[in-house]
């Protein structure tokens, strides 16, 4: 069977070249003769790989000296404990909740301290992005949270809350390395890899210096310390090497293809490929409010329950897969990261014409 077009949420499509790379490379490592899920992480060839790996994603963010890199387990809900853990000395942060992930890291902030929610987009099934330009700040809180992009409901901030000195924290789980980011705006910006950059199973938390101390919440796991991480250089236990290996791949794939400027470009031109067939069809509409639109996740309904799902099926054997929407917004989906081609989106967009001519009323 020939490759499909994926537009899964995530796990989600990886660049055709890496994956051929990573099957080259599958029984021999760089003539080291084993693979990389077999090494140790301890061995020389894992840790050059590893500071291989954190140079190039430095070099693509220009991520500041005084900022660590850390490959961590547990995906980005588990950040959900750990950012208050580290960072909740006043017991006191703000929340923005514009989606089901920003929601439950409110919640999980609860446990540790007070969690406000100063602004929130549920009254309109998270279709837009609250205006944060004069927040409702707490004097004492120890940061405000953002999800930035939110994968299910499709929204994007296009600009930064104004948090009035606070310390900013963002998870950018599904918009990671989709644009150029100015990482000194952020205390800690941080992402689950399996939706942009490599298969499931870690998150990426890039965390300035002044942040990582032993003044924690009593009661904090040494596991659950950004310090315990930092000071081993991701190696304190043994992390998922074959994971840090892929988005290494991929580091080296978004570089050659002319780093975050290029494939920002590339985003907006594929994303304004389906915006504009949406904003004309008769038949399917986009679910976000326009000037909020993500990049990468791209929700729309037909408003007719039965025909979303004739569309879903005849497009999954058409080899257009993983379209349904999430069951909070209904309706499908277009996930369109960084590695899906843009014939994959042009021969998606063509399909949905076609069905829209056939399925007129």
């Amino acid at each position: 069977m020939s490759r499909v077009y994926n537009f899964s949420a995530g796990p989600a499509v990886l660049p055709e070249e890496v994956l051929r790379e990573a099957a080259e490379e599958m029984m021999d490592y760089r003539g080291s003769g084993m693979s990389v899920m077999e090494m140790s992480h301890r061995s020389k060839v894992f840790d050059d790989l590893i500071n291989e790996t954190e140079a190039d994603l430095r070099e693509l963010m220009n991520i500041p000296s005084n900022y660590k890199v850390l490959f961590l387990q547990g995906g980005a809900s588990l950040q959900f404990a750990m950012l208050p853990m580290n960072l909740m000395k006043n017991r006191v942060a703000d929340y923005i909740v514009t989606g089901q992930w920003a929601k439950k890291a409110y919640q999980e902030a609860q446990i540790y301290g007070k969690a406000n929610k100063i602004a929130s987009s549920e009254d309109q099934t998270f279709s837009y992005i609250p205006d944060c330009s004069d927040l409702p700040i707490s004097p004492e809180a120890d940061y405000v949270y953002i999800c930035e992009n939110n994968t299910i409901y499709g929204t994007k901030y296009k600009k930064l809350p104004d948090t009035k000195g606070k310390l900013l924290v963002a998870d950018v789980s599904s918009c990671f390395l989709s644009e150029p980011v100015d990482v000194s705006k952020y205390g800690v910006i941080y992402g689950g890899v399996q939706k942009n950059i490599g298969p499931a199973g870690m998150v990426i938390s890039i965390v300035r210096d002044d942040l990582i101390t032993d003044d924690v919440l009593p009661g904090t796991p040494t596991m659950m310390k950004f310090k315990t991480h930092a000071d081993a250089n991701s190696l304190y236990n043994t992390p998922n090497c074959y994971c840090i290996y892929v988005c290494g791949k991929v580091f080296k794939w978004l570089k050659s293809m002319g780093g975050l400027e290029v494939m920002k470009e590339r985003n907006e031109k594929k994303a304004g490929i389906l915006y504009d067939f949406l904003d004309q069809s008769s038949l399917f509409a986009g679910t976000v409010r326009k000037e909020d639109r993500s990049l990468m996740n791209v929700p729309f309904v037909t408003g007719d329950k039965e025909m979303d799902a004739k569309f879903v099926s005849e497009a999954t054997k058409a080899g257009f897969v993983n379209l349904k929407g999430h069951r909070s917004v209904g309706g499908m989906r277009a996930s369109i990261y960084n590695a899906m081609p843009m014939e994959g989106v042009e021969k998606l967009t063509a399909f949905m014409k076609q069905f829209e001519e056939e399925n007129r009323k």
